[in-house]
């Protein structure tokens, strides 16, 4: 794949996979976390939650980019103390990307999870408690491996929403060649200049791959989960 990009798109490429990578398994545990609330929890506020949890899928990528500028930025409340504290800076940087391709795919990760958890079977975990099995050892031995599949497929929709996600992305981190310039970034940026089309071409043809997989993949998962409750 080297021969057929040129360093510049190759750089681009494998930027999206790391920063993409990052967002998916940094956003994990709190989205399981999430998800298992929303599932199977009762408290005051949690159709606010579920809310704010859905903004980002309908709210435009570009005022989801801005507030992550405002909130994570260098002079941001959370930005200015993660670097005088921690010397953690995000803005501009490819750690700001996976945090704005996080917070876009988050809500599918929740989604998705949240979903196979209501899907098991409660009488299950009941006899495992019932058995004498603590809340925890009933989560890990029940629910965990029921709803796994959930958990892969939530991933692998958070994975292609994070290798797609641009306006949020340009907006907090800009489109610095090598340190956020993602694959839709680079896209945008070969159809703005002369002779760019073979490299916004190639770069497209790459992103319909990966899409298309992880569409496959999500697909198998979720029948995957059909199956095994129908068994159950």
């Amino acid at each position: 794949m080297s021969g057929w990009l040129t360093p510049e798109e190759w750089t681009a490429v494998r930027l999206s996979l790391l920063v993409a990578t990052t967002a998916t398994f940094c956003s994990l545990p709190f989205g399981a976390a999430i998800a298992y609330a929303l599932a199977r929890w009762r408290f005051p506020g949690k159709f606010a939650l579920d809310a704010v949890i859905h903004l980002p899928l309908i709210m435009p990528p570009v005022v989801t980019g801005y507030l992550l500028l405002v909130l994570f930025g260098r002079r941001g409340p959370i930005g200015s103390f993660l670097a005088d504290t921690f010397g953690i800076v995000l803005s501009f940087r490819w750690t700001g990307a996976a945090l704005a391709c996080a917070v876009m795919g988050f809500p599918l990760l929740v989604r998705a999870i949240r979903l196979s958890i209501e899907a098991v079977d409660r009488k299950l975990e009941e006899a495992a408690g019932a058995l004498g099995a603590n809340p925890v050892w009933v989560f890990a031995v029940v629910t965990l491996p029921l709803c796994l599949p959930g958990i892969i497929a939530g991933m692998i929709l958070c994975f292609a929403k994070a290798m797609g996600e641009f306006g949020a992305t340009i907006t907090f981190v800009s489109n610095i060649p090598g340190e956020t310039q993602t694959l839709p970034s680079a896209i945008y940026t070969f159809t703005q200049i002369p002779g760019g089309e073979g490299g916004a071409m190639r770069l497209t043809l790459i992103s319909i791959g990966l899409s298309v997989a992880a569409l496959l993949l999500s697909e198998w998962f979720s029948r995957a989960v059909a199956k095994r409750i129908a068994i159950e």
